[in-house]
């Protein structure tokens, strides 16, 4: 296959990209470009068209290609080049204009965007920085404020955007490559310099950098390059061109090679492996979905499915209820307008609220939200069934319930299947998609795109107590009690697992979602006959100690505070459950809770519950917040992992 073709009209060429499906920029594809651009003098032209085929412009390097060595031409060689020739060449953006794709863009004398068109730098999001001049040219292209944002944030801007501060010259809204040829035809005509020989902005002031890097934290917690990039952006306005870009690609190499960039790459092709289903083909079209429950997690179910774009019926069991279920779900809505994720009015008219089974009568799709109770989840399927069409798919949103048993004594199973949502609902990511031994390999195929459409990333899960992610997090929380009886303090767990990378640690995170969850499901697995021993929770909750909503869990939270607070009250309690000994420190708590995260995690792919340690990586980052830069439990305790508790 031609990755790039030449073509000459009325003196100006157009060199046309195309590798399919993202045009990225991969060794054979920098070959030709260098090739290209170097036959461009002697071709009798007066400016060229740089443009790709397919839907976008280059998306970046190819990122397959971090793990070997450097093949040349690099990009930054090629942006080079396209500044050093003696003509103008003008970048024709279409789609996608990222990362090393914009840094070429960037060498261009100029750039026309389609309307529609996205710009941006997300190396950050990779644990790296632009690095082929994206950072340098940024600093003579924006304002600085701007250029911080960019290269900090990962952030995608639209052509609008990109012409607005400077990043490109024109929006086509018609024939984009016929507004490139009539840049670049300007441009031969009046020339002006390249952005690496344009002069800097004023400095900005002091403040504007920590300004950024506050920002830049708060979006990549405990990443290293945003503020890296930030660094090599300040210092452009204390030395020259040449000496700012060979900084830029020095510490763009340096990060390359890091354990952070290491897990984020991991993380990053564990997502588009699992974004592949949802394009999943076969089974029904879902047009009319329905939740029924209006609680906390059902509430959140209709808020994602509205915030998609359906219409959607929410149905609880009494008029009472049904209200309740309204106004928790407007207000969901709300405050998802407040965040300019959708027009709040336009989202309400598409919502019907009712009652019971019969309200949903007309969906082809059901999703139930109701109490973790094997008997009522039976009931409230078996109304279902007889009240809506029999294609209907009907889907269980337990998270810990076996399925099986749930759709036990149903007519059509294969339309049924568990959809395992994380609370909240329209904010978290993950969904776990449990199928039956019947479910129908249409009705599986619908669900995933359903995922897809509602803007998450689904993971297969086979069935077990706990699913994947909560049978791990069980274990996790095992490991945690079993610190506190040998003697380690909650807090001294939760600022282990902070100074790994969680948000919080996991007697903070029990406390936020209420002790009684675990407790309540603990109590049922021992009315089943299961064999669970008492433990440090079980003695909080029966002292009436259930978390923040209580005043007091694993920490006492004062009137009008939400910030814990060690509690002699609740070590009383447990003291008789305690065998103090020698406590490990920080980074042995870490590695020794994480090393247990993993075991579980190797028990499930052994029994066959997941498929690949990566789809383990991803419950464990998208459900529970293990620091993404880590790359999961699966990924950094693998065989030559780095040290688990060092940072970077």
């Amino acid at each position: 296959m031609t990755l790039l073709r030449t073509e000459i009209r009325d003196g100006i060429a157009v060199l046309t990209a195309e590798n399919p499906p993202v045009n990225a920029l991969s060794h054979p594809l920098r070959a030709a470009l260098a090739e290209a651009i170097a036959a461009l003098p002697g071709a009798g032209v007066r400016a060229a068209v740089l443009t790709c085929a397919g839907r976008g412009f280059f998306a970046g390097a190819d990122i397959r290609e971090f793990g070997a060595a450097p093949q040349p031409p690099a990009i930054h060689a090629l942006a080079a080049a396209l500044e050093a020739l003696p003509l103008p060449v003008v970048a024709a953006i279409h789609g996608a204009a990222l990362g090393g794709g914009l840094e070429l863009a960037l060498g261009c004398a100029g750039r026309v965007a389609a309307a529609g068109a996205e710009l941006g730098f997300p190396e950050v999001t990779l644990g790296l920085i632009p690095g082929s001049g994206g950072v340098v040219r940024s600093a003579r292209a924006l304002a600085p404020e701007e250029a911080a944002r960019l290269v900090s944030l990962g952030t995608r801007i639209g052509a609008e955007e990109a012409q607005r501060l400077g990043l490109v010259d024109r929006v086509a809204r018609g024939d984009l490559l016929a507004q490139a040829r009539a840049l670049a035809s300007e441009l031969a005509e009046s020339p002006r310099p390249p952005l690496s020989a344009r002069p800097l902005p004023p400095a900005p002031a002091p403040e504007l950098w920590q300004s950024a890097r506050a920002a830049a934290a708060k979006v990549h917690r405990g990443v290293e390059a945003p503020d890296v990039a930030l660094d090599v952006l300040a210092a452009c306005w204390g030395t020259d061109f040449e000496t700012a870009r060979a900084a830029e690609r020095a510490a763009f190499e340096r990060l390359r090679g890091s354990a952070q960039s290491a897990a984020l790459r991991h993380v990053f092709f564990a997502e588009r492996t699992a974004a592949k289903a949802a394009r999943a083909s076969g089974g029904p079209e879902i047009a009319r979905p329905g939740v029924l429950g209006g609680g906390t997690m059902g509430a959140g179910i209709a808020a994602a499915l509205l915030m998609a774009g359906y219409p959607v019926t929410l149905a609880e069991a009494t008029p009472e209820a049904a209200a309740a279920a309204r106004a928790r779900l407007e207000g969901l809505i709300a405050a998802a307008a407040k965040r300019g994720k959708l027009d709040a009015g336009e989202a309400l008219s598409r919502l019907t609220v009712g009652e019971g089974a019969p309200a949903l009568a007309a969906c082809d799709l059901v999703i139930e939200a109701v109490f973790e109770e094997i008997g009522v989840k039976r009931a409230v399927f078996a109304a279902l069934e007889a009240a809506c069409a029999p294609e209907a798919l009907l889907v269980t949103n337990t998270s810990y319930l076996d399925p099986r048993e749930i759709a036990a004594g149903l007519a059509r199973p294969e339309r049924f299947a568990g959809l395992h949502f994380f609370s909240p609902a329209q904010v978290m990511k993950l969904v776990e998609l449990v199928p039956v031994p019947q479910t129908a390999p249409g009705t599986e195929a619908a669900l995933w795109r359903l995922i897809g459409r509602l803007g998450k990333t689904g993971v297969r899960a086979g069935i077990c107590d706990g699913f994947i992610g909560n049978r791990i997090l069980r274990r996790y929380r095992a490991a945690a009690e079993a610190l506190v009886t040998a003697g380690a303090t909650p807090a001294a767990v939760d600022g282990a697992m902070r100074g790994f990378g969680f948000a919080m640690g996991p007697f903070e995170a029990q406390d936020m979602g209420g002790l009684d969850i675990a407790h309540a499901q603990r109590q049922a697995a021992r009315a089943a006959g299961a064999p669970v021993p008492r433990c440090l929770g079980d003695v909080l909750v029966e002292a009436g100690r259930l978390g923040r909503k209580t005043g007091g869990g694993w920490y006492d939270y004062p009137e009008g505070s939400r910030a814990p607070v060690p509690s002699k009250a609740a070590a009383r309690l447990i003291a008789p459950l305690c065998r103090p000994g020698t406590v490990p420190g920080a980074e042995e708590i870490a590695a020794r809770l994480v090393g247990e995260m993993a075991a579980e995690g190797r028990a499930i792919l052994d029994e066959g519950v997941a498929a690949a340690p990566q789809d383990i990586d991803l419950v464990e980052i998208l459900g529970y917040g293990f620091p993404r830069w880590r790359g999961g439990p699966m990924f950094c305790t693998r065989a030559g992992a780095p040290a688990l508790a060092r940072a970077g």
